[in-house]
């Protein structure tokens, strides 16, 4: 698959990389702080913001049983009950969170975490949906989105490459035909180490889908070298405030950061071009800084050139060093005066290389 499409704009290897701002939890509680961050990542240049459509009765039990309890990282202590309930974004909250980022012109789609997730996001005519990666191995889930008819992106994180295998079955049978993939890893945060993004070229090679980086780590630096191994979208948690408080805000970027990110990756792009052994533009100025041969003293037509006749020198208007031996012994067709250029109309006898 070459490219995907959402809300218009096009997506995979012969376009800009595609940036995500996932705004996740950093709302914080605060609608204002969620139209902030629609807003601020706008500023920075981001495609899109998403949000995760779910409500801690639509993705876990509200139980203290040990299986639902998060033993270290960031959630240490809290049931899984507790950690949704502060991380999600309240339903009636999306209508105007939709609203708002249409008004300022960026995209706006989601992650269901439920059928009725979905249901909610068709009635707010959702371009898009994204599968979290905890949900990739959910493919009753990736069918019931699939045949919505939108473009679905599926982030791998803890899959291996059969699961993968199966989602994009499920996601097929279901109906998509715009499909993109992303590689991630689920760590919050992630090392960059862990990434092995040699595996995103192999990716886009097994699985022929529009591939790209769902991006834990810490800085930019991972999901700038990704969009040099081909990866067509970047997504990135992002914040307001680093130092938040909230349960994504430690390893999201902040404004200042996602800023960067837009510009960088767009700019890591641009430098792939093609393969072009062939004089650049910003190098048309530079020939003189090059060397070419030169005549260093006056001569007449039929003489002889010898070593002592001509030199090495910049700039780089005349025959290349490399044709020296060549034209000692060659008889001048015209007169030449002290530094000129050598050409080949300068030479009587035709030289063989």
């Amino acid at each position: 698959m070459k490219k995907i499409e959402i809300a218009g704009r096009p997506i995979g290897n012969e376009y800009e990389p595609y940036i995500i701002a996932e705004m996740s939890a950093n709302h914080n509680g605060n609608i204002e702080t969620a139209f902030r961050i629609i807003e601020e990542a706008k500023k920075a240049g981001a495609d899109a913001v998403k949000i995760q459509t779910y409500t801690p009765d639509t993705i876990t039990l509200n139980s203290d049983l040990p299986d639902f309890q998060i033993e270290g990282g960031l959630w240490d202590g809290k049931t899984l009950y507790e950690l949704y309930e502060w991380a999600h974004t309240p339903w009636d909250w999306h209508k105007p969170m939709f609203e708002h980022a249409r008004k300022l012109g960026i995209t706006m789609f989601s992650s269901p975490f439920d059928t009725t997730a979905v249901d909610l996001l068709e009635d707010l005519n959702a371009p898009a949906y994204k599968i979290a990666s905890f949900e990739a191995i959910d493919l009753p889930l990736i069918r019931y989105v699939a045949a919505t008819g939108k473009p679905m992106i599926i982030s791998t994180g803890m899959a291996d490459a059969e699961e993968i295998e199966e989602a994009i079955a499920a996601a097929r049978e279901g109906g998509c035909k715009e499909l993109a993939i992303l590689h991630c890893v689920s760590g919050y945060p992630a090392p960059a180490e862990d990434y092995n993004l040699r595996t995103i070229p192999d990716m886009m090679e097994r699985f022929g889908l529009v591939t790209g980086l769902s991006d834990h780590t810490l800085d930019n630096t991972t999901a700038i070298a990704s969009v040099v191994l081909g990866a067509s979208l970047v997504e990135k948690h992002f914040t307001l405030d680093r130092n938040g408080g909230g349960p994504d805000d430690s390893f999201s970027l902040e404004p200042v950061d996602l800023t960067a990110l837009c510009k960088d990756s767009k700019t890591a792009w641009k430098s792939l071009g093609s393969v072009d052994y062939g004089r650049k533009s910003s190098e048309q100025g530079n020939v003189q800084f090059r060397r070419s041969l030169y005549f260093i003293k006056d001569m007449k037509a039929g003489e002889i050139i010898t070593s002592d006749c001509i030199k090495s020198v910049r700039p780089g208007y005349g025959l290349a060093p490399k044709f020296s031996d060549a034209l000692l012994g060659k008889r001048l067709s015209r007169d030449v005066s002290a530094n000129s250029p050598v050409n080949f109309s300068d030479i009587h006898e035709q030289i063989n290389f």
